[in-house]
């Protein structure tokens, strides 16, 4: 569970102040996955229904955001503020991405691959998608979706690995490939977006196996694999809370080949 830390604000030098408050933020390290909010679509109060809720000290969080705060706001006090305003901004940025030009800038963040590639070789290069495994904020960090493999990832960063999922949502990656249903990577066979990322990459050493997985226990303890298999998350593509239908009954065939490969796993354990 994400805890409600104070984040370190004066990392930066007082010029970075000088600009508005989210070019900042978009400029600070370990923010590289966010794209910037129009500011109409934070100036209109009906897109930021229900925040008020979420975040304290909502009304002087919006004015710094928006850069109306009051000069003669104490230094102790802006601190505090400026977590609650990454907090509202990530929220707002999880409504934005889903709109019609949030997807826009999304898409070429996700073309670029700003949020990195899928590790399975087979995947080819595929890049990922943030997105959140829940919409409440401090519960899990952000996630990255391959559509190709549809398995999730930890960031490879600990800066990106710190993210909020919530600042990201449940929904982002699948309406992207509803929107824009040409970058549905196909299941084998080469993708257009991760040749492109591909070629880009050339000259450069290719990862060619997964990074180790870290697991838990004393120096010396043998794991199970299998153990290791069920402790796995399995991912649901979800928009809106909804379930998609062909994707729901893909994963179930995927979840019975998993259930055999775990089973056929632990018997072979078993005989050792």
């Amino acid at each position: 569970m994400l805890h409600r830390t104070v984040e370190d604000v004066s990392s930066g030098s007082d010029s970075d102040y000088s600009n508005t408050w989210i070019s900042w933020f978009l400029c600070s390290k370990g923010n590289e996955y966010f794209c910037e909010v129009e500011e109409d679509y934070i100036l209109d109060r009906f897109n930021l229904t229900g925040l008020n809720n979420e975040v304290t000290n909502y009304s002087q969080a919006l004015d710094l955001i928006t850069d109306n705060l009051d000069d003669d706001v104490p230094d102790e006090l802006r601190g505090a503020l400026d977590v609650q305003a990454r907090l509202l901004y990530g929220l707002i940025h999880a409504r934005w991405i889903v709109t019609a030009r949030g997807l826009a800038k999304m898409l070429e963040k996700y073309k670029r691959a700003d949020f990195g590639r899928c590790p399975r070789v087979l995947c080819q290069a595929q890049p990922l998608l943030p997105v959140g495994l829940t919409d409440a904020p401090y519960e899990k960090s952000v996630k990255l979706f391959c559509g190709r493999c549809e398995d999730i990832y930890s960031p490879k960063s600990s800066r990106h690995g710190s993210i909020d999922g919530a600042y990201f949502g449940t929904s982002f990656p699948h309406l992207l490939f509803l929107v824009y249903p040409t970058l549905i990577p196909p299941k084998i066979g080469p993708s257009d977006v991760g040749r492109a990322i591909g070629d880009e990459v050339t000259g450069k050493r290719r990862r060619t196996r997964e990074e180790p997985m870290e697991v838990e226990g004393s120096v010396g303890e043998v794991v199970s694999t299998a153990s290791v298999a069920l402790k796995a998350d399995r991912y649901r593509p979800r928009i809106y809370g909804f379930q998609l239908n062909e994707t729901a009954k893909l994963q179930r065939w995927q979840e019975a080949v998993r259930d055999r490969q775990v089973a056929g796993l632990e018997a072979l354990e078993g005989r050792l």
